[in-house]
């Protein structure tokens, strides 16, 4: 049942603490976490989560800045960090460490990723996987290998909402899909000229870090993938011409299904003072009507399923209803854990954990899903007339079936 005190419930559990802490299980030790990087998504996307789970521990974090490395041990009360240029390989190297949350910018993620396995460390990686494909494949091939479980944190896949959503397309309700449109924007400012996902060398542009979700959601409610990119155009940062700020595309799909995306962190204020509200909505349009998850992005904040069934009977007017999931027993057919006060990342940890327990999570994303996203990401860059990210120049060669050496390509 939503209403504005489960909401200030759930958004406290999400930013400052969940309502108890988890006692350490007796039956199964913990998996103990080390953090890449000192970042802000690392609070939200596993310190606070990691709180309420009884199989975690954070038990170091890594930043280039020793400052920073100590004062984000200091506030989030870890055992353990490591500063300076070497600290990353230094928390990979630290012994009692498991699993490897890598919260650095994209560009970096496929070398790290690669030298956490190298580490035997199982990875939980941030969105994008990387910036390529085939780095991309590369790395959960090594996982596999290495007998690793290797995840993308797409969080919003793995939300009770999102799950339901799925379903209602899934029963047929509304008949087979004729459109999807996803829209995901924000006022001016909502992101800084010199904000990191604008970096050219380290991936930058904004389809390539936030057109992750739009173009999954696409591909998660259709089960199928784009046949080709039909349009894009993209507005270009003004300090780097390779570098987008907002795109739009639209993409062709089996069925002559049509998806389409717009993104823009750049609205500019009405009468040049009131700010535009985020956007972050998908609508579904189907022979038989039509669905659409608002802010599907961060359905734990705040989210609504609109659906619209056409009247068969008098072929006049529709059937209206909307739908709120924040608890795991809404949806229908399936017994999900989880406690309606649990944020995405909290399900997604969930996952993780079941997936390094040797556990079935109710809900994964595959190799295949993340390799099959960048491809499309690719596409679409290449429809717009921009060039590929740059690839990590971080290269490996395989020695024995246990190791291997990493080396910098020029």
């Amino acid at each position: 049942m939503f209403s504005w005190l489960s909401t200030a419930r759930r958004l406290y559990s999400v930013f400052v603490g969940p309502p108890s802490l988890a006692t350490p299980s007796s039956t199964s030790p913990p998996i103990k976490f080390g953090i890449l990087g000192a970042a802000k998504v690392a609070s939200t996307g596993l310190i606070i989560p990691a709180l309420s789970h009884p199989e975690v521990e954070i038990h170091a974090v890594a930043a280039r800045d020793p400052i920073r490395a100590e004062a984000f041990a200091k506030k989030y009360k870890l055992r353990t960090f490591y500063g300076g240029g070497d600290a990353y390989q230094k928390l990979l190297d630290d012994p009692e460490i498991q699993a490897v949350y890598v919260a650095l910018p994209g560009g970096l993620h496929y070398e790290w990723t690669m030298k956490a396995l190298a580490a035997n460390k199982h990875v939980l990686v941030e969105k994008p996987s990387s910036v390529s494909s085939e780095q991309t494949r590369e790395m959960f091939e090594f996982a596999q290998k290495k007998g690793l479980v290797i995840l993308e944190g797409l969080q919003y896949r793995f939300y009770p909402a999102i799950i339901r959503a799925k379903e209602i397309i899934d029963s047929g309700e509304l008949g087979a899909i004729k459109s999807i449109e996803t829209i995901i924007t924000g006022p001016q400012g909502s992101l800084k000229t010199d904000d990191i996902r604008y970096t050219w060398e380290i991936g930058g542009g904004i389809f390539q870090d936030m057109g992750t979700y739009p173009v999954n959601v696409l591909r998660y409610f259709t089960s199928s993938e784009p046949t080709s990119v039909l349009s894009a155009s993209y507005t270009a940062h003004p300090n780097d011409p390779k570098v987008d700020q907002a795109m739009t595309t639209t993409l062709a799909f089996p069925g002559d299904v049509v998806g389409s995306i717009e993104l823009n962190f750049e609205i500019p204020y009405k009468f040049g003072l009131i700010p535009s509200l985020p956007k972050m909505d998908v609508t579904v349009k189907a022979e038989n009507g039509e669905m659409t998850v608002k802010f599907f992005v961060l359905p734990f904040v705040y989210h609504s399923i609109n659906v619209s069934v056409k009247d068969g009977q008098s072929g006049k007017g529709a059937k209206k209803r909307t739908e709120k999931v924040y608890s795991p027993t809404s949806v229908k057919g399936r017994t999900l854990k989880g406690e309606e006060w649990w944020a995405s990342y909290r399900y997604q940890l969930e996952a993780f954990v079941d997936k390094v327990k040797g556990r079935e999570p109710d809900t994964w994303l595959t190799a295949e899903e993340s390799i099959a996203n960048l491809q499309t990401i690719e596409k679409v860059y290449e429809k717009a007339g921009l060039p590929p990210r740059p690839k990590s120049t971080f290269a490996f060669s395989p020695i024995t079936d246990d190791s291997i050496e990493a080396k910098r390509t020029a």
